[in-house]
């Protein structure tokens, strides 16, 4: 309370200094005893500010102002106790006048002749007071970056939830999507199947009613054959004789079909033997295998992807997209998922009426927010098409005459002969190879700043049966 009093208040009008002694005017004013007495001894009894008559010889004391004052003069001279410890030596009682450099703290010209100190670098205390504001200063910009860089990472990890809850409902539509094509061409294979068995059943039930009939139009016939052979035997002997050349031969005449049901019945077998596999093949027909897919994760922002992530094409508009360490940040390129490591790989991409491209392979460890150029010695192999020229980027880029444009382009890795190879596969031309020796993996490259997509051609799936 008395700290929120300001010290003007407090200050007598004749001595310009903290009461002592107050008293109290009538007119409200307030003095020293002692300035009072002092102004009254040379000059009228009135009051010093307003010039009011003072009728009384006495001034009664101001109680309440001389406990604010005393209380006042306590507190100041707290704190210059209190200032005059911050700036005394501990040991020596000493004013603190210099800054010893190895221990960083301040010190006295006592503790600097000291066997502590004798030996150590110091400087006066206001030169260091500047050197370490500066390297606080420098300490405090070091920390707001990490503060900076640490609500960056918070904000990052926001937008990279939201990005990952928006892929993953992204991938189960599209997975929903395959799938749904799957189950109606399931779904067709199931209804052709159930169809051809009911018109089975109807032939076989048609012929099995064909035959009722010819059976019944024979049975008929013997019924009446054998009426006509018991209305004979009861006629007279010389009818009978007379008429039984033609009645035998009636007889005869009448010939029973076969009564084999052989045939007759449903050829579960034929409907039901290897079900699941005859079914497969014929999926095998609506389905296409892709040697290699695109990583969506790695693509730049400026590139376009296929839901079936086979195509690329470059877009002047950037998709969002998290900041990931594994993602092209400065040229619109994207690798394969497919990690290649030994053996031999070969894929083809359908280049088309694009007109600027790079195809290729790179190492894994490639600068992904760096711009170098896409050669071997920065662990590239890439073939480029650019302003209508085919180039093989080596240092220099050697530039590649081609009869006719190739349509589409084979790749084709053989990681442990060390050759990557470009070819046109409609006639299985080299284009161009490189010779290397691989040391680390290896992703499929792509590159493209055309509108027109590139897209890696689907291979079709070939079943083999193995028999032991």
């Amino acid at each position: 309370m008395i700290m929120s009093i300001p010290e003007e208040d407090l200050t007598c009008p004749i001595c310009c200094d903290i009461f002592k002694d107050p008293v109290l005017l009538s007119c409200s004013h307030s003095f020293c005893r002692s300035c009072l007495k002092g102004c009254w001894d040379k000059w009228l009894r009135a009051c010093p500010v307003c010039r009011k008559r003072v009728s009384k010889s006495s001034a009664p004391s101001n109680l309440a102002l001389k406990n604010v004052c005393e209380a006042h003069l306590q507190v100041r001279r707290q704190s210059s106790v209190l200032e005059d410890e911050k700036s005394n030596c501990n040991l020596h009682v000493e004013k603190l006048k210099l800054f010893c450099l190895v221990d960083k703290q301040p010190i006295c010209v006592v503790c600097q002749s000291s066997k502590l100190h004798k030996t150590h670098e110091c400087l006066p205390i206001e030169e260091a007071l500047q050197d370490c504001k500066d390297e606080l200063a420098l300490t405090l910009k070091s920390l707001q970056n990490k503060l900076d860089s640490l609500e960056r990472i918070h904000t990052t990890s926001a937008n990279m939830i939201k990005y990952i809850e928006s892929q993953a409902e992204e991938t189960q539509r599209l997975i929903n999507s395959q799938f749904k094509q799957l189950h109606e061409v399931l779904h067709q294979e199931e209804s052709a199947r159930i169809a051809a068995v009911e018109k089975e059943v109807d032939e076989k039930i048609a012929a099995i009613r064909d035959r009722d009939k010819e059976l019944s139009a024979e049975e008929l016939s013997l019924t009446e054959t054998i009426s006509v052979i018991q209305e004979q035997l009861k006629e007279d002997d010389m009818v009978l004789l007379k008429n039984f050349k033609d009645t035998q031969d009636r007889g005869k005449s009448i010939e029973l079909r076969s009564d084999s049901m052989s045939g007759l019945l449903i050829d579960v077998t034929k409907h039901l033997g290897n079900l699941k596999y005859r079914v497969w093949e014929k999926m095998l027909d609506h389905i296409d295998y892709t040697p290699v897919t695109l990583d969506r994760n790695t693509a730049h922002p400026c590139l376009i992807l296929s839901d079936d992530l086979t195509s690329l094409r470059y877009s002047k508009q950037p998709s969002y997209c998290p900041d990931n360490p594994e993602r092209f940040h400065i040229s619109p390129e994207v690798v394969g998922m497919t990690a290649l490591g030994s053996g031999s790989h070969h894929w083809v991409v359908e280049t088309g009426s694009n007109q600027d491209w790079l195809l290729g392979v790179a190492s894994l460890s490639v600068p992904r927010d760096a711009e170098i150029s896409a050669r071997p010695e920065n662990g590239f192999w890439t073939l480029c098409f650019r302003d209508g020229d085919f180039r093989a980027m080596t240092l220099p880029p050697t530039t590649l005459t081609i009869t006719k444009r190739p349509k589409q382009v084979k790749v084709q890795l053989d990681y442990n002969r060390g050759t990557v190879s470009f070819f046109d596969p409609d006639d299985d031309t080299l284009i161009y190879a490189f010779t290397d020796t691989f040391t680390e993996t290896l992703l499929p490259y792509f590159y493209t700043q055309s509108s027109h997509p590139l897209r890696v051609v689907p291979e079709k799936v070939l079943v083999t049966m193995l028999r032991q």
